[in-house]
């Protein structure tokens, strides 16, 4: 479990692409500290395990879904990435429930200056918009953000400076690939509100049982 409060913006080193997989090597200073093999550090909001450890970097393995489903098949050598280690039982919770699972991408449409905030806005698809509420929390390559306006194609969130000092997003640029993880509490909702729903096939079959002849025997 993450809080989407990043600790450090790590560069990568080396990438090492399989056919549909990838060794990453990041280099990194303040999340090395007390850090085992096996560990879970973020990566851009991506929950990936530690598997070698450097004196300056550490590697993760990238599988073919997590490559399929986020921005990280788009690194390269110098690339600069959000990190953040797994939250320890007695630290603060700064942010908001991040699992490190991203539910997909959105692409930045623009970034405009507001006094001393930036306002960025990121279109995405309607399966991710549907979880996405005005003041609701959600995570852009790994950062806990504040929703301050959504629509149906996108949503827009507002950057501090400590914000932007800290984390990769205001080297975006529009047309980026960002990567998205919904606040959990709303797809949990949805399961249980949906549990126990006939599935639609099944409602087919039971209308598709009542025939002609079924009313005529039965005095219709």
């Amino acid at each position: 479990m993450f809080t989407g409060i990043i600790e450090e913006v790590g560069e990568i080193r080396t990438i090492k692409k399989g056919a549909n997989s990838a060794v990453i090597t990041i280099n990194a200073k303040t999340v090395l500290e007390d850090i085992h093999l096996g560990d879970s550090i973020a990566l851009n909001g991506v929950c990936l395990t530690v598997v070698d450890i450097g004196r300056n970097s550490y590697s993760v393995d990238v599988m073919h879904e997590t490559l399929r489903r986020t921005n990280l098949g788009e690194l390269k050598s110098g690339s600069k990435v959000n990190l953040e280690r797994a939250m320890a039982a007695d630290g603060r919770f700064g942010g908001h429930i991040v699992a490190g699972h991203v539910d997909g991408t959105g692409k930045i449409r623009s970034m405009k200056k507001d006094d001393n905030a930036i306002w960025i806005t990121v279109d995405t698809s309607k399966e991710i918009l549907k979880y996405i509420i005005s003041k609701g929390s959600i995570t852009i390559d790994g950062i806990s953000l504040t929703v301050a306006d959504v629509d149906d194609k996108s949503f827009s969130v507002s950057i501090i400076p400590h914000t932007g000092m800290h984390t990769t997003l205001l080297m975006k640029k529009p047309g980026d690939t960002v990567n998205l993880e919904n606040d959990m509490v709303g797809k949990y909702v949805e399961k249980l509100l949906r549990y126990g729903e006939v599935p639609a096939e099944e409602k087919e079959e039971k209308k598709s049982g009542i025939t002609m002849d079924f009313l005529i025997k039965n005095g219709f």
